[in-house]
């Protein structure tokens, strides 16, 4: 199917969370009826035009697509960053759920289904309407638990976690991650609860019983396709089934794949969702598709 953006009505949305925060969004709508709806939930200090062609050619196969950017990053920075009080737990418990309220609002009927890359598929469980999610395909989603990385970047990792972290925090008020290639600034609570969910088992398990006393990762069960790539230094294989076992119930297929085998030199963390990546093996966008037309 040829993508192109003619086929699709797209246009930015402003949704308001729970804790009165704003939120920089983009819809995009298919000429035809749309049935099957799709919020993409970004990873960690991912801005939504990252995933714009990907959205785009979700659009063009005929589903319904809301991106946005969590409170903190890119549009979605509403005061100064440093007085910026956001948080992982914040992203999973307040901004998806309303990014989710206003994807049935835009799709009334359809139904729902999220593609998280990274941290938007490790947040679910804290989203108090995720009953209303039929699917879940996840992408490069894992515990990136720390301990279980190579050298290496095992050693960036942690440079990055222990050393980096804490210090701009204290210096700036927050983390400029984008300084070393890792997304955009982050609010310090974000990066804060990054650094120690990282160190420990589980990822957001750490944080159970402490921060966190009320979730639904034991109660989630609706199906779930898993992506991994080999030359994925964070969502290794041994991070992905590390936040897999998080989700006890749910029932999950895990599909691990070399690039090698679409002729790729790399995917890693990020490329699957590069349009350069498309380009030369289709199939990968194409799992998405097929995964979705199979939800309905």
């Amino acid at each position: 199917m040829e993508n192109t953006q003619n086929q699709t009505d797209i246009y930015s949305l402003s949704i308001m969370t729970d804790r009165n925060r704003a939120l920089a969004a983009t819809v995009y709508r298919p000429k035809d009826e749309v049935k099957t709806a799709v919020m993409i939930a970004p990873a960690t200090g991912i801005k939504r035009q990252f995933y714009h062609n990907f959205a785009t050619y979700l659009a063009a196969s005929g589903f319904g697509v809301l991106t946005f950017d969590n409170e903190g990053i890119g549009e979605s920075i509403n005061s100064d960053l440093s007085k910026c009080d956001a948080s992982l737990i914040s992203w999973g418990r307040h901004d998806m759920p309303a990014v989710l309220d206003a994807l049935q609002d835009e799709f009334p009927d359809a139904t729902y289904h999220l593609i998280g890359h990274s941290a938007g598929g490790q947040l679910i469980g804290l989203m108090p309407n995720y009953q209303a999610i039929a699917s879940v395909f996840n992408v490069a989603c894992s515990s990136g638990q720390i301990k279980n990385m190579d050298m290496p970047y095992k050693l960036k990792a942690m440079g990055f976690m222990d050393a980096f972290i804490p210090l701009t925090n204290l210096t700036f008020g927050y983390t400029p991650a984008d300084k070393i290639g890792m997304g955009e600034p982050l609010p310090r609570g974000v990066a804060r609860q990054w650094r120690e969910w990282c160190n420990g088992s589980g990822y957001i398990k750490t944080a159970f019983g402490k921060s966190i006393h009320t979730h639904f990762y034991d109660e989630i069960n609706m199906p779930a396709l898993w992506l991994g790539f080999s030359d994925d230094e964070i969502a290794n294989s041994k991070n992905i089934d590390d936040m897999i076992r998080v989700f006890s119930k749910m029932p999950v297929e895990k599909r691990f794949f070399e690039p090698e085998e679409f002729g790729l030199n790399s995917i890693g963390h990020m490329r699957y969702f590069s349009s350069k990546t498309n380009a030369k093996a289709p199939q990968l966008w194409q799992m998405a598709v097929d995964w979705l037309a199979k939800q309905q």
